[in-house]
């Protein structure tokens, strides 16, 4: 079993900052990918970030490419998702998930564990 706590959310105006962080524990992470996802009100959950534990390869979303990097410590066994130059359009709740042997890594149906969320609120 895999436990994931997400961290970090808050409310930042437009141009913001944030750095959310997800703790992971209960198995090793070797072959795993974690990602980042989001799910705006009445919107579907939707890709963010991906990250391979082994390699740090790294795969975001169009819409977060060149402001989002997404990071892990594996001392920590910790995710992270710097976020900058934050919009009101990145607002949502903010999921960290583990998928074990994803066939692709962009679709939360691939993916294992969630965290419970963070809520994160750019304001214009």
């Amino acid at each position: 079993q895999v436990q994931l706590v997400e961290s970090g959310g808050g409310l930042v105006q437009a141009g913001g900052s944030l750095r959310l962080s997800c703790a992971a524990s209960g198995r090793s992470f070797s072959s795993y990918v974690m990602g980042w996802f989001r799910q705006a009100p009445g919107k579907e959950r939707e890709f963010v970030a991906t990250i391979r534990w082994i390699g740090g390869y790294t795969y975001y979303a169009d819409s977060v490419k060149g402001r989002f990097t997404i990071s892990r410590d594996i001392a920590k066994n910790t995710v992270y998702l710097h976020m900058n130059s934050l919009k009101p359009e990145d607002t949502a709740v903010y999921y960290c998930a583990v998928a074990i042997r994803p066939r692709r890594t962009d679709t939360p149906d691939e993916y294992d564990y969630w965290g419970q969320g963070t809520q994160v609120t750019v304001s214009s």
